[in-house]
């Protein structure tokens, strides 16, 4: 495939927008990184920051000026109040999508998450069309994007491809060992889905190839996607020091993990012990 003009990143501050930044340039002639924070720091060659509120429509519009496409990362990244949410994640993913189609961008790649189907027990196998279960509003704010995905294709013509990441952090706890994306899958995932040369409106899974994933990601085929890694070169060392399993804890029994668990509106990162290894320039 041909490089693209330009590209979008938003939530470029983030941890995972951290890793996507340098690989992203490789894939457009200018890459233009945006979030809510003054400075990202030292920038790549091709990349450019323009700070963005995504809770401002004239911002996103103003972003994705001449843009061919967009990697939309950016968000409130855990539960918290619907009041909290309501700007970043919902209205935030509107004013992406509307951007997008009044810019004339062909498709938007955004980062959705397996809280969207949360609830849903993790022997269940599930695959990328299972109803909507989530298990916070964090997770319904994903559902909410991917419906909103959905009929912008059906009704505007802009495609998406909504990637439900399971876990993208350091394997630490019994659960990655089946939720585990690492960086260079999540890389290799954004990375397929700008290039496959027709999307449609599709739902994938974020996750790496595990041996213990709880998953059916056949949907994710079609790009090319092929992970490389597996979290299974953990699990001697994760299990040997993980208690026994709680049957009667949903964090436990669930796709979602803690955010399963946890009261709606408070943190389910909190008691995630997520190693912060943000990428530094």
């Amino acid at each position: 495939m041909a490089k693209l003009r330009k590209l979008v990143l938003t939530g470029a501050a983030g941890r995972l927008g951290s890793y996507l930044r340098e690989p992203m340039t490789k894939l457009a002639d200018e890459l233009i990184s945006t979030d809510i924070v003054d400075d990202i720091g030292k920038l790549y060659p091709g990349e450019h920051y323009i700070q963005g509120d995504l809770a401002s429509l004239d911002d996103m519009m103003a972003v994705l000026e001449g843009a061919d496409m967009v990697v939309h990362m950016g968000a409130y990244a855990d539960e918290g109040p619907f009041e909290k949410l309501l700007q970043p994640n919902f209205v935030g993913a509107y004013n992406i999508w509307e951007a997008a189609y009044q810019r004339g961008l062909k498709r938007v790649v955004y980062g959705s998450s397996i809280h969207a189907v949360g609830m849903h027990p993790k022997n269940e196998f599930i695959d990328a069309e299972v109803r909507h279960r989530p298990d916070t509003f964090y997770g319904l704010a994903k559902c909410f994007a991917e419906d909103l995905g959905s009929m912008y294709w059906d009704k505007r013509g802009v495609e998406s491809v909504h990637m439900r990441i399971l876990s993208c952090a350091q394997v630490n706890n019994a659960r990655a060992l089946g939720s585990w994306l690492s960086y260079d899958d999540l890389i290799q995932l954004v990375q397929r889905s700008l290039e496959a040369p027709s999307t449609g409106f599709c739902i994938v899974y974020g996750v790496s190839d595990n041996d213990r994933a709880p998953v059916d990601n056949a949907k994710a085929h079609f790009l090319g996607y092929q992970p490389k890694d597996n979290a299974e070169q953990f699990a001697e060392h994760i299990l040997a020091n993980e208690p026994p399993a709680d049957l009667t804890d949903l964090g436990q029994m669930c796709q979602g993990g803690p955010f399963a668990s946890v009261e709606l509106g408070n943190s389910g990162v909190a008691s995630m012990n997520i190693v912060d290894d943000t990428k530094k320039t």
